[in-house]
């Protein structure tokens, strides 16, 4: 289902590449006079420092290599087209010269190979010229050649006063998309289409997926004897036809370009979304989910008040129709990708499973913290030190298919987000939205009777025994702070591990501490105010528990920060 998705989708793509070609990144172009004589070389590229990129433009596809010598057709890297080989000090230099030499030798002989018929063709007889009279001395004198073959930039040709590169010349095109199509005779039943077509042996490599191999990785692949069946090898295993083949490639490629606004990074997995037509979603999908921009902090996302405000205003939800939507998850395994997540749905569901998501991590909050939490803040609280790469590998995946599915959160967020709290004493408002919403979700999903138990501010209703007790340790912070103006750490620095996971082993102790506390109090009417809330608060309380199971860990971190929001709050209106 999903290389059908994604080959139906190649017919949505406006300037997709012919059959038997790829759009490629071609940093430098040969410009060259009609008799084969060096006229010019042109930088494609734009931007500045590492962040130079050159123009992508459409080639004949890439060969596949590994260790042998593969020449692609009229564009390659500085060893094929010129025979000057990338250094490496690692590698004997004359043993790199002599395989330039025959990286060149089959460069040129490619070209005469596949354009025999057509050798008087302007553009391939000016390459065939320039290639034979080996006058690349003003190339090699060029101030950015030594950039050139130090990287080994991607190098192409052109004809001087063409708009046009020779590779894209309507003779290339005609000779390349024949050759695709009387490649071989042999037909099978391609498991995409259901369609008679011959067989890719080889799939193209699909590009992009953070963490894989910069020269591409293969979702479909078959490359050692274990994966043979009935004698057959590679991609006969598992018949792909040309076309199929071609296009869900070409549109993976597409949807995971740097540019792509149909791509975001959930995690490890590189993610990409389209829908079965074009659709609004598409635009704006990767708002809501994305990395925001370095410096954008990501309150108030336009696209997440349509949803919530499309009722108020008497406005026709945007997204509510029944139209494909596809969502895949991708992530490097070896030389292979492997599928981290699918989702396959309408966009009518996706709205109303995202509007579930927002309102399950809402809870109160500071008037300078952003209303909406992205998808990424939400996974680096509950990261080592709050980086990116300490995010657990299946968690990202795992968080994103229960939103658009709505089932209920992995249960690693919450041991996560309380393991993190543990660590740095550190109750945040992404960590206890994340709770929460795991609490909130799992309860409705097996029609728990505490579906209600956790609100978005405090609830001095709430009974459970682990939401009371982290609001008593909230108080008991309180008063040490008031009591001390200029103290470093607090009793959370000190005993809020213990206190929300083995209370008995705590609480006592902190409950004698309170009454030193209270007595430095000056404000007489402020004690009586503490002693009411601790009354009120441990009133159902005949004993400490000696141990809080993980949900009601969750309970005494959203009832402490419940509790400190409301102290908050209380002294915004004081003022």
């Amino acid at each position: 289902m999903i290389l059908q998705a994604l080959a139906k989708y190649y017919e949505r793509i406006p300037d997709a590449a012919h059959e038997g070609f790829q759009h490629n990144e071609i940093p430098f172009i040969i410009i060259l006079k009609k008799d084969g004589k060096y006229a010019g070389l042109q930088d494609t590229r734009e931007g500045e420092g590492k962040k130079k990129k050159g123009r992508v433009f459409m080639v004949p596809k890439a060969v596949k290599r590994s260790s042998g010598i593969a020449a692609n057709l009229l564009w390659d890297n500085p060893a094929y087209v010129l025979g000057r080989p990338k250094p490496d000090k690692k590698k004997d230099i004359n043993a790199l010269i002599e395989r330039a030499k025959e990286q060149k030798k089959s460069f040129s002989e490619r070209i005469k190979n596949t354009f025999c018929d057509n050798l008087d063709d302007a553009g391939i007889a000016a390459v065939i010229r320039f290639l034979e009279s080996e006058n690349y001395e003003e190339i090699f004198s060029h101030p950015l050649w030594p950039e050139i073959e130090e990287k080994g930039l991607n190098i192409t040709f052109q004809l001087d006063g063409d708009t046009e590169l020779i590779c894209q010349r309507k003779v290339v095109i005609n000779t390349v998309t024949n050759l695709e199509t009387n490649s071989s005779t042999a037909t099978q039943t391609c498991l995409v289409t259901g369609n008679q077509d011959m067989p890719v042996r080889l799939h193209t490599n699909i590009k992009g997926v953070w963490g894989a191999q910069s020269s591409g990785a293969n979702i479909v692949s078959f490359n050692l004897d274990a994966f043979k069946s009935f004698g057959k090898e590679q991609g006969h295993n598992a018949p792909v036809g040309k076309k199929a083949e071609f296009a869900y490639t070409t549109v993976l490629n597409t949807l995971l370009a740097k540019d792509s606004r149909q791509r975001i990074q959930v995690g490890d997995a590189s993610t990409v979304f389209w829908a079965e037509r074009k659709h609004e979603i598409e635009e704006w999908f990767a708002d809501i989910f994305g990395q925001p921009a370095k410096g954008d902090s990501g309150q108030d996302k336009e696209a997440i008040k349509a949803l919530f405000k499309s009722p108020e205003t008497g406005a026709r939800p945007v997204l509510d129709d029944s139209t494909k939507f596809y969502v895949l998850g991708l992530s490097p395994n070896a030389s292979r990708i492997a599928i981290r997540f699918w989702y396959a749905g309408t966009v009518g569901e996706v709205e109303q499973n995202i509007k579930q998501h927002f309102e399950d991590i809402s809870i109160e909050h500071g008037q300078n913290q952003p209303e909406y939490l992205s998808l990424f803040r939400l996974l680096v609280s509950t990261a080592l030190q709050g980086k990116p790469d300490n995010i657990q590998p299946n968690l990202a995946g795992d968080f994103m298919r229960a939103i658009l599915s709505a089932t209920p959160y992995p249960y690693t967020l919450l041991s996560s987000a309380i393991r993190r709290i543990k660590a740095e004493h550190e109750i945040t408002y992404p960590r206890v939205s994340l709770i929460k919403a795991v609490l909130v979700r799992k309860a409705r999903f097996y029609n728990s009777k505490e579906k209600e138990e956790i609100g978005m501010s405090l609830d001095t209703n709430n009974g459970n025994v682990g939401y009371r007790l982290g609001r008593l340790f909230a108080v008991l912070e309180k008063i040490q702070e008031e009591a001390n103006p200029n103290i470093n750490a607090t009793i959370r620095d000190r005993f809020y591990g213990s206190a929300s996971s083995t209370p008995v082993t705590v609480f006592p102790h902190l409950m004698k501490l309170k009454n030193h506390h209270l007595a430095k109090l000056e404000n007489r009417g402020r004690v009586v105010n503490f002693e009411k809330i601790i009354g009120e608060i441990v009133d159902d309380i005949s004993d400490f528990p000696g141990h809080l199971s993980l949900d009601d860990q969750g309970r005494f971190a959203v009832g402490y920060y419940h509790q400190r929001q409301d102290f908050f709050k209380k002294r915004e209106s004081d003022n």
